[in-house]
């Protein structure tokens, strides 16, 4: 079984107006999946982005100075990024690889 790392690449935020100052308008996000079978490792990724529109007005919003990955990752899975299909197509690529089903070449 795979072990999936979920990270936040970079964040896209609102410099103006003055009010929207630091307001995360994109997430880009990166699952890396690994495993290692004996002596090697597998590996695939997925790479995604995520939109948000903020309400700076919200009690729930949270400035950007003060967000953590995790925070972000969160909205990520709440708005519309599915990490069990996606760790799921990952595992399924890295079966893949351990216990291939077709092979390239020439027979010369």
């Amino acid at each position: 079984m795979a072990t999936f790392n979920w990270v936040i690449s970079t964040l896209e935020y609102d410099l103006q107006p003055a009010e929207m100052d630091g307001a995360v308008i994109v997430a880009h996000w990166r699952c890396n999946a690994e495993q290692t079978e004996g002596e090697d490792t597998y590996t695939a990724s997925a790479y995604g982005t995520c939109g948000f529109s903020p309400d700076t007005t919200s009690p729930d919003y949270v400035p950007y100075a003060n967000l953590t990955e995790a925070e972000v990752l969160d909205w990520c899975f709440n708005g519309g990024v599915d990490k069990d299909a996606t760790e799921t197509s990952l595992q399924a690529n890295i079966d893949g690889q351990v216990n291939p089903v077709t092979a390239n070449g020439t027979p010369w």
